[in-house]
């Protein structure tokens, strides 16, 4: 059964974070968003054969009807051409603005299901039912949906709140240990931008989360939810503070979209991207070189790169000025100030980052 729910304060538009393990199966989470609605659950190819008819099961006992649409795995396939999937199976299933659309999956399932969410008929209901860590920390949780362009990841979406957020932890022992990984990146990056306890919480137990103790993992996603769901309530639509949840990502999203989407996990590439943007923190002065590489040190035991692949530096600062922070031609980076403390800085020199980048 669910332990009790976490909320995200929106006024009108909060919405319910269950947390627990067999929860996806329970249909008293989905009736009150559901009951007597056409159900459209949006999954992929991989986590159809896991974990769908455990959620359609659920979602008829809670008064549902629902119907499946299916999308091919992998970052790859987040683009407009699966994305117009949706909206024909939606279609051609005469679904009208009463439909709610059911997110089962990670990350891109999440953003894509969301995305058509917010554009259906100018706006329909949706749940999320985020079945990797990385989605259960973090993508499933704030509104932000998107699609990704050849130029740049994430540049074409909406900010859509979903019903409700069902993470089952229990999905989590089907994953593959390369996807837990990179779910734990997200972890570690809200210790670092703003909670020291949570981070030295995770370095004591980096082992167990490794090996998917069940009570270790489901602290981590409650503590990460709790940040996340305290940030967004704050700076819903990212004009401020909600920008610190980034860290890592402008390098991060830079390598994903110069190695080819899919290439690297996203979290691979944030676990990257956070070593880069504390190493340039202790460049800038902003911290001690050992609290840089206490960070790395920290995604290295969890099995992740701290590594970024070979890019040019006009390549790099390419991409990192697409980013969707940046204002006035300026990079935005989030630098660390301590352990556990972060700020957006919009003034960084050109030629400080390129001389590191070219480092």
């Amino acid at each position: 059964m669910s332990a009790a729910a976490l909320r995200v304060d929106l006024g009108n538009r909060s919405y319910p974070i269950h947390i627990g393990a067999g929860i996806a199966g329970e249909a008293a989470l989905y009736a009150p968003h559901v009951s007597g609605r056409q159900a459209a659950v949006v999954t992929n190819d991989v986590v159809e054969r896991l974990h769908v008819e455990r959620v359609e099961g659920a979602l008829r006992h809670a008064g549902a009807r629902p119907m499946r649409i299916v999308l091919p795995d992998g970052e790859a396939n987040k683009d407009w051409r699966n994305l117009d999937r949706i909206y024909a199976a939606l279609l051609e299933a005469r679904a009208d603005r009463r439909t709610v659309l059911v997110a089962v999956g990670g990350g891109v399932v999440g953003d894509m299901a969301g995305f058509a969410a917010a554009t259906y008929q100018r706006g329909v209901d949706h749940v999320q039912v985020p079945t990797t860590l990385l989605a259960q920390v973090d993508s499933s949780v704030g509104g932000k949906t998107a699609i990704n362009h050849p130029l740049g990841k994430n540049m074409i979406g909406a900010f859509h709140q979903p019903l409700a957020v069902i993470a089952d932890t229990e999905t989590l022992d089907t994953l593959p240990a390369r996807e837990l990984a990179a779910g734990l990146a997200e972890v570690v990056k809200y210790g670092a931008i703003c909670d020291a306890a949570f981070l030295a919480w995770i370095e004591e137990h980096a082992d167990a989360l490794r090996r998917r103790d069940g009570a270790a993992l489901a602290y981590a996603i409650r503590r990460s939810c709790e940040i996340k769901a305290d940030v967004v309530a704050a700076d819903e639509r990212e004009g401020g503070v909600r920008a610190l949840l980034n860290f890592g990502h402008t390098f991060g999203h830079a390598i994903e979209t110069a190695a080819g989407y899919g290439t690297w996990l996203h979290g691979e590439a944030v676990a990257a991207g956070m070593a880069l943007a504390a190493r340039f923190s202790a460049r800038r002065g902003r911290i001690g070189a050992a609290h840089a590489e206490r960070l790395v040190a920290l995604l290295e035991r969890l099995g992740l790169p701290v590594q970024a692949p070979a890019i040019p530096v006009e390549r790099w600062l390419e991409l990192m000025g697409r980013d969707k922070k940046n204002e006035g031609g300026r990079i935005t980076l989030i630098l660390l100030d301590d352990v556990g403390s972060a700020s957006i800085v919009k003034d960084t020199p050109a030629r400080a980052l390129e001389d590191f980048l070219a480092g």
